[in-house]
């Protein structure tokens, strides 16, 4: 039998059709999710009387940021500045937007179903700061000067023992 050039390049352009295909399926599988490991290192949570645990907080990447405690009491008809204030004399600080969701998540019998002030201010409307409603568990916000309840958390971090 007889090879000839036509018949060498039309094997080699479905060589090259065939690599392209694979190269494909090999980025496509690349993308896909695939079974991990997590792995929670044991950690001991030390809790004052009349504190909760609520919960871990992650970062983006999945990795522990921190573990949320709720402080006992509140305040109650108490505007933004004087609930920071409030709260920094318990030893704590007004919880984020994020830690509030799981306030109301993992703790939510332990509030009022009323509105609490977050720690965080609204970025485009000044005077304004969010709120988490313990009713339903909507955020909004509101004026600064607006009397909300306020509930302390406190962060705790293990430390990254060898």
């Amino acid at each position: 039998m007889t090879i000839t050039l036509e018949q060498i390049d039309a094997e080699q352009a479905r060589i090259k059709a065939d690599q392209e295909r694979i190269d494909a399926m090999i980025e496509a599988f690349k993308t896909q999710a695939h079974a991990t490991e997590y792995r929670i290192d044991a950690a001991t949570i030390p809790l004052a009387a009349g504190e909760r645990f609520a919960g871990s907080i992650l970062n983006d990447d999945g990795s522990l940021s921190h573990y949320l405690i709720l402080l006992p009491g509140d305040a109650d008809d108490i505007n933004w500045s004087d609930a920071k204030a409030w709260a920094a004399e318990r030893g704590g600080e007004l919880p984020t937007r994020r830690e509030q969701s799981l306030l109301f998540a993992n703790l939510k019998g332990e509030f009022q179903e009323r509105a609490y002030w977050s720690a965080e201010q609204h970025s485009e409307n000044s005077g304004w700061a969010w709120c988490q409603g313990f009713g339903g568990g909507s955020q909004g916000d509101f004026r600064q000067g607006h009397e909300l309840r306020a509930r302390a958390v406190r962060r705790f971090t293990p430390s990254r023992e060898a």
